[in-house]
């Protein structure tokens, strides 16, 4: 299984960053084979919509699963419509993270934690 993890860096020992619209990369680790890779998030820098955008990134790359720090309700909304298991709220590093995933350790949310524009400095705090 992929799963694709908001990242403050390139590596493992990055933190897992708590924008998911706005971070600056995301690790996509394979579960099947401990195998993983980066990419930019290009849409960090849109003017509106980067949570939208990035969500239907992720579904694009074959993820079937996001860790975040917090995830808001647009982009909750493509992520819930594509089927993507979402757990937010975590913190530390990608490699903690992906051990508790393979643990059974995050927990699913079922809903968005912040509001809208979170991740931009537009005010849009915890609901």
């Amino acid at each position: 299984m992929i799963v694709a993890i908001s990242s403050s860096g390139t590596s493992l020992d990055s933190n897992v960053d708590q924008r998911f619209g706005r971070c600056p990369y995301f690790i996509f680790y394979n579960t099947d084979n401990d195998n993983f890779e980066f990419a930019e998030n290009e849409s960090r820098q849109a003017m509106g919509g980067a949570g939208i955008q990035t969500g239907q990134m992720i579904a694009n790359k074959g993820a079937k699963a996001v860790i975040t720090g917090n995830v808001g309700p647009n982009a909750f909304r493509v992520l819930a419509s594509t089927n993507l298991k979402v757990y937010s709220g975590i913190t530390g590093s990608i490699r903690d993270a992906v051990e508790k995933f393979k643990k059974g350790e995050l927990k699913e949310i079922s809903g968005p934690d912040v509001g809208s524009h979170f991740g931009s400095g537009g005010g849009g705090g915890r609901w």
